[in-house]
């Protein structure tokens, strides 16, 4: 009889996953899933791997010893967890995860995207998988909602497509929830940005300026966002909204709040825009929106106009200056009888600094702009950037070798933040480059 040794690899992979596909059946055939909701999550985890080590062994003539053992972890994978995409979402070094059909896995790695060797069975093993998970969340993918997003256990967010507007297999792409928040330091060791430019902006948050991060998908808005949170005084209230809650606010007194899509009849929805509204009368003392990208930017702007300084948000944009260009139309979008005159000098007289970010091709992540709005001039929002990231090129390692720069201009808001007690003395935003290295510099949060 041939053993398992002898079997050309296509030949043993392929008589792999026919076991697997029945053994898994018997599996989940002798589940009470009903009863199974009631057992915590470790105890249902071990009495389905004694489960499916007793029926491996019963092939035991047909797998090897080290089969058995992948056969196991894959069953309990397909059973509980994300089928083959399970070893990916265990993996911290992972951002992102992408799939383009059962056969093209991708996943982005320090911001820089690679192949993997991940497949399924087939198309319908990849969207069992997908309806597994966001069955989970009420939410449900076929043919008639070809689409869906939905929110993991652990905070990642994945999003879906299916036949027939998929045309090569399922698409699913899932944006990791990172498991550790970066903080100043660790930003400056990466030369994300350097000592002066978070001193800088700390000050502005402690100082209860307006703030926009505006910046490309994963280009490291929210973990931005989430830096600049820290530097809140604990003492005071704070209101957040979210798509999908990814802030990990650090102070003792804070009200989370998160969107909620509409249910499989289309009714329930709860948007941004809402929960700003209603944030309103909960008494806060700074309201953070996620993300603007909708009609919630005009009830965001209506807020810091009336009190509640302080603010934070993000937009997607290339630019400092695009992402006002955009954040016009967002307000438009919402008050569309209003002139754009009007809404330039809300967006004036609300936002006070826009950063900008951005992935560079190399992966890594940089502070490109911090940019003062300084008024308006005309017809348009006057802006001047303080802060610059100058790209003179790439070394041969793909690296950046380019170099972060105070433009010369002095803020105009250095008075307001001497009258806080946060001093920068105005020799400090001379012209001339800055150091990344130095991160004994760091004063503000020490």
């Amino acid at each position: 009889m041939l053993t398992t040794t002898m079997i050309d690899p296509a030949t043993r992979e392929k008589r792999f996953q026919q076991i697997k596909s029945d053994i898994h059946e018997k599996l989940i055939s002798g589940i009470d899933l009903t009863a199974s909701r009631s057992v915590k999550h470790d105890r249902l985890r071990e009495e389905l791997r004694r489960g499916a080590e007793e029926l491996s062994r019963m092939n035991s003539d047909l797998l090897s010893q080290a089969d058995r053992k992948r056969l196991v972890d894959e069953l309990i994978d397909e059973t509980l967890g994300l089928g083959p995409l399970e070893p990916l979402m265990q993996d911290p070094t992972i951002s992102d995860i992408l799939v383009n059909g059962p056969d093209c896995v991708y996943v982005e790695r320090r911001g820089v995207l690679e192949p993997t060797s991940i497949k399924f069975r087939d198309n319908d093993h990849l969207i069992d998988i997908v309806r597994r998970i966001v069955g989970r969340v009420g939410r449900r993918i076929d043919e008639s909602s070809p689409m869906v997003d939905a929110r993991l256990a652990d905070g990642s967010r994945l999003n879906a497509v299916v036949h027939p507007l998929a045309l090569d297999g399922a698409l699913v792409s899932i944006r990791r929830f990172p498991t550790r928040t970066v903080d100043a330091r660790k930003l400056i060791e990466m030369k994300s940005a350097t000592p002066m430019m978070l001193d800088f902006l700390a000050s502005c948050v402690r100082a209860r300026m307006n703030i926009l991060i505006s910046g490309g998908t994963g280009s490291g808005k929210t973990t931005l966002l989430n830096l600049l949170s820290g530097f809140i005084s604990s003492k005071e209230r704070i209101a957040t909204i979210e798509d999908a809650a990814e802030l990990r606010l650090q102070q003792p007194h804070v009200a989370r709040m998160e969107t909620r899509p509409p249910n499989l009849e289309g009714k329930g929805e709860v948007t941004s825009r809402a929960l700003i509204a209603n944030a309103l009368r909960m008494r806060p003392d700074r309201i953070i929106v996620g993300e603007c990208r909708g009609a919630e930017a005009f009830d965001m702007m209506q807020a810091m106009n009336t009190g509640h300084d302080g603010g934070m948000s993000t937009i997607h944009a290339n630019d400092s200056r695009e992402s006002i260009s955009r954040l016009e139309l967002l307000v438009s979008m919402a008050a569309p009888e209003l002139p754009m005159w009007f809404i330039r000098r809300q967006i004036a007289s609300s936002i006070h600094f826009v950063v900008q970010v951005s992935r560079l091709p190399s992966g890594e992540r940089k502070i490109m702009q911090i940019s003062e709005i300084t008024g308006i001039h005309g017809d348009n929002v006057n802006m001047h950037d303080i802060f610059a990231f100058q790209q003179a090129g790439s070394g041969e390692d793909g690296c950046s070798e380019d170099r972060f720069e105070t433009t010369g201009l002095v803020p105009q808001c250095i008075d307001k933040l001497e009258r806080a007690g946060l001093k920068h003395p105005r020799v400090h935003f001379r012209k001339g480059v800055l150091q990344t290295e130095k991160v004994d510099q760091l004063r503000t949060w020490t």
